[in-house]
C-alpha cells in the first residue's frame, strides 16, 4: 500500500493537482501559459522542489499527446537553435540552486519575461518585425532562460510564448514546435530530477497516475480551441495568457 500521506494532505491537495494536470493538458495542445498559473498553487501545496518532481512526470505523458497530435507541424531549425543553451540552463539551475532563494528566482524569471514582453508587444503596436529576434544571442538566449526556467519550477510556457509569439510563428507551426522542444527538454531532465534533487520516486508516480483523466480531458479541450480560434485570435489569446503568467511570476 502506497503511502500518499507526505504529499496529499487534504482534498484541497488533490484539487489543486488535477486542476494543474488540465492546465497541463490544454497547454500542451495549443493553450500556451496555462501551465504556469498553477505553479504558485503548486509550490504552495507541495513545496516548491517537491511540486516540480511530482508535476514532471504529468508533463512528459501530456508532451507525448502534443507531439502525437501536431508531430508533423513543429519547426526543427528553431528547437536546433534553443535545445542546446537550454541544457546549459539545467546546470545553471542546478549551480545557483542554493545560492539564491526560490522566491527570489520567480521574480527575477518574471522581470527578464517582462522586459522581452514589452519589446514584442512595442514591436507590434508599431507594425514593425521584432527588432530583436534576427540577433544571433536571441535565440540562444531563450533557450538558455527556458532551460533554466523549466529547472527551476516547471516555468518556461512563457518563456517559449514570448519566444514562438515574438518571431510570429503560424499557429500550427507555435503548437507544434512548442509541443516538441518540451518533450526533449522534460525527458531530458528526468535524470537530473531523479538523480541529483531526488523527488521523483514510486509515491509521485502512483499520485501522478491519478491525474491522468484530466491530463486528457486538458489535451481534447486545446485541440478544440485551437481549431475553433482564427490565427489572430490564436495570437491574442496566447498573448493574453502570457501576460497573465508573467504577472503570476512578478507578483505570487
Amino acid at each position: 500500500m502506497i503511502d500518499f500521506a507526505p504529499y496529499i494532505q487534504s482534498n484541497w491537495s488533490w484539487i489543486i493537482l488535477f486542476v494543474a494536470a488540465l492546465f497541463v493538458g490544454m497547454s500542451k495542445t495549443g493553450v500556451q501559459g496555462l501551465t504556469i498559473l498553477t505553479v504558485p498553487l503548486l509550490a504552495m501545496t507541495f513545496g516548491a522542489k517537491p511540486s516540480t518532481g511530482l508535476m514532471l512526470p504529468v508533463l512528459c505523458f501530456a508532451d507525448l499527446i502534443g507531439v502525437s497530435y501536431y508531430r508533423r507541424q513543429a519547426e526543427w531549425k528553431y528547437i536546433l537553435k534553443l535545445l542546446p543553451m537550454a541544457i546549459a540552463g539545467f546546470f545553471l539551475a542546478l549551480w545557483v540552486d542554493h545560492l539564491i532563494p526560490a522566491q527570489e528566482f520567480k521574480h527575477l524569471m518574471g522581470a527578464c519575461l517582462a522586459l522581452v514582453l514589452v519589446v514584442m508587444l512595442w514591436s507590434q503596436w508599431k507594425g514593425k518585425e521584432n527588432i530583436l529576434a534576427d540577433h544571433w544571442w536571441y535565440s540562444p538566449l531563450f533557450g538558455l532562460l527556458g532551460g533554466f526556467t523549466t529547472m527551476i519550477g516547471n516555468a518556461a510556457g512563457p518563456v517559449m510564448a514570448i519566444y514562438l509569439l515574438s518571431i510570429r510563428m503560424p499557429k500550427l507551426a507555435f503548437v507544434g514546435t512548442n509541443a516538441w522542444f518540451f518533450l526533449c527538454v522534460n525527458y531530458l531532465k528526468i535524470p537530473l530530477q531523479v538523480f541529483a534533487w531526488h523527488n521523483i520516486n514510486y509515491t509521485t508516480l502512483a499520485i501522478d497516475a491519478c491525474a491522468i483523466p484530466f491530463v486528457l480531458m486538458g489535451a481534447f479541450l486545446g485541440i478544440r480551441l485551437v481549431k475553433f480560434l482564427p490565427e489572430r485570435e490564436f495570437r491574442i489569446f496566447t498573448t493574453s495568457v502570457t501576460i497573465i503568467s508573467v504577472l503570476v511570476m512578478l507578483f505570487a
